[in-house]
């Protein structure tokens, strides 16, 4: 590592990612910034707001904030709790008339403005263990440098509006159209929320496809919009290998029956599609030759369009190496869909599930998103 590059250190799973976050929390040694989108009650939750209060007690400025609908099940005794301990605690969005459908579907841990955690992680049990025999399979990256500042000011803006942001800025707030300045000429930090014009991360994505030769997304919840779709299958036809891992067991069974919508015309094209079995995938990493993408953002209507996100674009060769053997070693453990038997695998009911849950996930949610915000007259 360069004076001007920001260290990376992989985490491939769970239990990585947990060592990590335990670790930075104890390293904290003037201020410590959280966010996540769901913050479970019993473990590891109540360990990590544990944590909090003993960074306090060392003299730690702690932020804490989790959604309102990620973290609707965590008792508003568990939050008072870790504020009677010390930790500054905020929550995004709170659910009430007109605002429940805009989240902050971000991950993200900053320690001293020096070293930061960004992936799929949330703090609750299913994330757990090595994503193969146990707990849900997701990656995230550790990073240690002139990067993370910018972390952190991506946190405090949005820390700023968790409780008094008004609903009707879904419709009025035109998106940011610049990303945040790292000092890392290798690494950008790409923020996206609700509001008018393209997301950062999709537009740098757009970019890096048009010219990728190796194109590798392992991702959670997968319905891109037209424009991404017709990319993919552009690369592929134009002889890049495109090879998509999406999950075969799911927490949102409508988001796979959308994703598998989508199926048939990437498959004519030579996308190659694999489907994760040991456990539930839940991964956002996204590699393009020697560019890899890791972070909060699915590649969904939600995640793309109308949540708060958080991605990190790093084009180093080391790096991407490891992705590359991680999505390896994942698609190693998926079975493959097969162009040639995969419209005769599925009845036409099913087809019919399939066409609906696409309506109405990149439709129909989008929509009420959208015009559910009251009218600011």
């Amino acid at each position: 590592m360069t004076g001007m590059e920001t260290g990376v250190e992989w985490l491939g799973d769970g239990d990585q990612a947990f060592r990590a976050l335990f670790n930075t929390i104890a390293s904290a040694r003037r201020s410590l910034r959280l966010e996540t989108y769901i913050l479970s009650e019993t473990a590891p939750g109540d360990a990590v707001r544990e944590a909090l209060g003993a960074a306090v007690r060392r003299g730690v400025d702690v932020r804490l904030m989790v959604d309102g609908i990620g973290s609707i099940e965590l008792p508003d005794r568990a939050l008072e709790e870790t504020v009677a301990a010390g930790v500054a605690c905020r929550v995004f969005n709170p659910v009430s008339k007109g605002r429940l459908l805009v989240r902050n579907h971000r991950k993200l841990v900053v320690a001293d403005d020096r070293v930061a955690l960004v992936g799929g992680f949330n703090v609750a049990p299913e994330y757990l263990g090595d994503g193969v025999t146990r707990g849900w399979c997701d990656v995230g990256i550790r990073l240690e440098g002139p990067a993370v500042p910018a972390l952190a000011s991506g946190f405090d803006h949005l820390w700023s509006l968790a409780e008094t942001c008004p609903a009707r800025f879904v419709r009025l707030r035109r998106r940011d159209r610049t990303s945040p300045q790292t000092g890392d000429p290798t690494m950008s930090v790409l923020e996206s929320g609700p509001g008018r014009g393209r997301a950062l991360f999709l537009g740098a994505l757009h970019k890096d496809l048009e010219t990728a030769r190796e194109i590798e997304f392992a991702v959670a919840y997968f319905l891109p919009g037209l424009r991404l779709r017709r990319l993919m299958a552009r690369r592929a036809r134009a002889g890049a290998r495109v090879r998509l891992l999406v999950p075969g067991r799911t927490d949102v069974p409508m988001s796979r029956r959308a994703a598998r919508f989508l199926y048939g015309g990437l498959l004519r094209a030579g996308v190659e599609i694999l489907e994760y079995r040991p456990q539930v995938l839940h991964a956002k990493l996204y590699r393009l030759d020697d560019i890899v993408y890791v972070g909060s953002s699915n590649l969904d209507t939600r995640s793309l369009h109308l949540n708060h996100e958080i991605m990190v674009r790093i084009q180093r060769p080391e790096v991407a190496e490891q992705a590359r053997a991680w999505m390896s070693e994942a698609c190693g453990r998926a079975d493959r869909v097969e162009a040639r038997t995969w419209n005769r695998s599925r009845g036409r009911w099913e087809r019919l599930r399939e066409a609906w849950a696409h309506f109405v996930l990149a439709r129909l949610d989008p929509y009420l998103t959208r015009r559910l915000a009251p009218d600011p007259r």
